[in-house]
């Protein structure tokens, strides 16, 4: 109770500051800064400045881990089937393109950084996959140590957090408010899922746009299916540069590495959305019920999502990345700015970069 306390309330002062500061520069019109960001700023300082006690740590992870997690689940409901397929099949050359570019640039930097190959695979698949669940799927497949997977997590962490602040505002200068190609920007170029699905409610928040939560949200789980070709081929290139090509204890992935609950409950949302919508089409009275639910859960989703952002800045702490050693973060920096550029520049190739 004291973490999920916490949380609520700096999620709800970051509703409120945002509100405020709206009416003040924009005479009421509307927050000129998304309460998504406030928030996950409000917990960065709180737990650096004022800290997070032991008895809210479990609280704090909770709402990161459930809450967050019940938030993104319920993004499927903006979604049919129809949108999913189309969203997907335009996402996969740019999320292939990005994976591709992220392992090639890992490998090249790291080895002239004198990295240890396991850690430059890490931090690879966790920019170019699904960032924490990546590195925590790959670390047996690559025989990584726990001290090299820890330093892999910190840097998807920070990079990753840095890039859900400062994306959405990139996105707006180059796309404008064009929900396709700032949604397939947003879902390639950031590490984890909690990250792009905060980037994107900023970008939804603060630029009126609310279809590019659910796009970004598509882009990101055609990432995620790509975990299933790459741990084994991690696995097997590991295998070979072992000593007598002994094979990692573990390599196999289990669904839940793959399939976490909330996408599967993801999937199972934009299916029943696109039930819904068929069956409620000839009965404008359904059809309107209909449509006020499905509003109000979003609004339930976007109130998870901050609250659960909050618990995401509440567990950033400066302590931990200052023994991780200026190397890896400068691979890991590298890497995120060679994928974010080979995104913009495979969305313009594709043609989706005009609003």
């Amino acid at each position: 109770m004291p973490g999920l306390c916490l949380a609520f309330v700096l999620a709800l002062s970051a509703k409120v500051a945002a509100q405020e500061l709206g009416s003040w520069l924009m005479h009421g019109s509307g927050p000129p800064v998304s309460p998504v960001l406030f928030a996950v700023l409000l917990g960065v300082l709180w737990r650096n400045l004022v800290g997070v006690g032991r008895r809210a740590e479990q609280g704090v992870r909770w709402v990161m881990h459930t809450l967050l997690r019940v938030g993104i689940a319920l993004v499927g409901l903006r979604l049919t089937l129809h949108g999913v397929t189309s969203v997907g099949l335009t996402a996969l050359p740019v999320a292939l393109g990005c994976i591709i570019v992220a392992m090639v640039t890992s490998v090249a930097v790291g080895r002239a950084l004198g990295i240890s190959n396991p850690l430059l695979l890490l931090i690879a698949v966790g920019t170019a996959v699904c960032g924490c669940t990546a590195v925590v799927a790959a670390t047996p497949a690559t025989r990584a140590r726990p001290e090299e997977a820890g330093v892999a997590l910190m840097c998807v962490v920070l990079i990753g957090s840095i890039g859900m602040l400062a994306y959405p505002w990139l996105a707006a200068e180059i796309f404008g408010t064009a929900a396709l190609p700032a949604g397939l920007f947003l879902g390639t170029a950031i590490h984890d899922t909690s990250q792009v699905l905060g980037a994107s409610l900023i970008f939804a928040q603060q630029f009126g746009v609310p279809d590019v939560v659910a796009v970004a949200g598509v882009t990101k789980l055609v990432r995620n299916l790509s975990i299933l070709v790459l741990v084994p081929l991690l696995a097997w290139v590991s295998r070979e540069r072992s000593v007598g090509g002994a094979a990692p204890a573990t390599a196999a992935l289990q669904r839940s590495q793959v399939f976490p609950d909330f996408v599967v409950w993801f999937v199972l949302l934009v299916i029943v959305r696109t039930v819904a919508d068929a069956a409620f089409e000839t009965s404008p009275a359904a059809s309107h019920a209909w449509s006020v639910a499905v509003g109000a859960v979003q609004s339930i989703s976007e109130l998870l999502l901050v609250c659960g952002m909050t618990a995401v800045g509440l567990s950033i702490s400066a302590s931990q990345f200052r023994g991780a050693g200026w190397r890896p973060l400068c691979t890991a920096v590298v890497v995120a700015v060679a994928v974010a550029l080979c995104s913009l520049f495979l969305i313009h190739a594709i043609g989706h970069d005009v609003p």
